[in-house]
């Protein structure tokens, strides 16, 4: 059996007397799509905090390549190949979009500057950004603003890229425009982890779906299987989502 890309083992979290996550485990295969849902306060991007780096975990495990990373910041993962968006888009506002994408680029996978050049254009024409690439990124839509914060994790030329609700705030025809750039990174072999409410544009591009609740994982398999389970029916999906 071929090692796991990433795998968490054991991962809690605790906030002095607050359980965020409790004996959480699972493996990612390199090129594997694997979505989270679950309802709010159900601990994911926490989780995909400690598999990035920016939240070291309570107790339990994280390998990336076979390797223990559990102690690594997230700078030094993301020199490894482990990149991430955040919920709200976190761009440098006074710098052009071409400049945000060219320091991840030069910064995140230490490309040489012609290198790096030619990495933000590839990126750019990748995440659908070169229209607006010398505008300031504070004046973008918001749209734009969660293509950008794609654009600047892909730069770092990721193995795995962790989405933390990026269709979030976006109208569906929006939202299903980001999942045509999602599955570019497939066809090129990144593996994704994806944390999305909208559930119904999220199966559209991963192979394996997670439920999370109360910090504990309670299904983990084919996204329509994992749907139809009634633990995640009673837990999340009784619920309205969109």
């Amino acid at each position: 059996m071929s090692t796991p890309l990433l795998e968490a083992t054991g991962i809690a979290q605790r906030f002095g007397a607050l359980v965020v996550l409790e004996g959480v485990d699972f493996q990612l295969a390199t090129g594997e799509s694997v979505g989270v849902v679950g309802p709010n306060g159900a601990g994911k991007t926490t989780l995909l905090s400690i598999l990035a780096g920016s939240i070291r975990p309570t107790s339990g495990r994280v390998r990336y390549e076979g390797n223990d990373v559990t102690g690594l910041r997230a700078d030094r993962r993301c020199r490894l190949g482990i990149a991430r968006t955040h919920q709200i888009p976190r761009p440098f506002t006074g710098m052009t979009v071409f400049e945000n994408v060219l320091v991840g680029a030069l910064l995140g996978a230490a490309h040489r500057r012609a290198t790096a050049y030619e990495r933000a254009v590839d990126v750019l024409e990748t995440c659908d950004l070169m229209g607006v690439a010398n505008r300031r990124a504070a004046d973008l839509g918001l749209l734009d603003r969660k293509r950008l914060e794609l654009a600047r994790a892909l730069a770092t030329d990721p193995k795995v890229v962790f989405l933390d609700e990026i269709g979030g705030g976006l109208t569906d025809g929006e939202a299903i425009e980001l999942v045509s750039t999602i599955k570019e990174l497939r066809r090129r072999g990144i593996a994704i982890i994806w944390i999305e409410h909208i559930v119904h544009v999220l199966v559209q591009a991963i192979d394996r779906l997670i439920c999370l609740d109360a910090g504990k994982i309670i299904a983990d398999g084919v996204p329509d299987d994992v749907l139809a389970d009634t633990a995640v029916i009673d837990a999340y999906l009784g619920a309205a989502v969109t």
